[in-house]
């Protein structure tokens, strides 16, 4: 049953201890919220968080800015009255060149009233 499967794809982009990601929950439907928690390694070239939340019919999108070491490790975001469909969720960690330095990515589904 692949509409209840959280699939978890981890994509480093300069060091995989520097970004993690939760989303939940494993299974909604809809309209449904998608809570997700980013968690940053404290580092001084911290300078942002980006966060979305993209379909094929919906697309949300956060910017998060950091302080460097003194921000805090952990980032929540919550997306109300998403509508069915696949998603794809990323967070990207950027640095002070502007450049990416973590990137992680999950793959949700959120099932309409008639099973899709």
């Amino acid at each position: 049953m692949l509409a209840g499967v959280l699939l978890t794809i981890t994509l480093p982009a300069g060091g995989a201890d520097k970004l993690a990601m939760r989303v939940s929950p494993a299974m909604m439907y809809e309209p449904a919220t998608l809570t997700i928690q980013l968690s940053v390694e404290p580092d001084s070239d911290n300078r942002a968080l980006l966060v979305v939340a993209e379909s094929v019919d919906f697309y949300r999108s956060s910017d998060i800015q950091l302080d460097g070491e003194r921000a805090p490790r952990t980032s929540v975001i919550s997306y109300r009255s998403l509508p069915a469909g696949e998603y794809s969720v990323q967070g990207v960690l950027v640095g002070t060149n502007g450049r990416a330095r973590a990137q992680v990515s999950r793959v949700v589904m959120v099932i309409g009233a008639g099973g899709r």
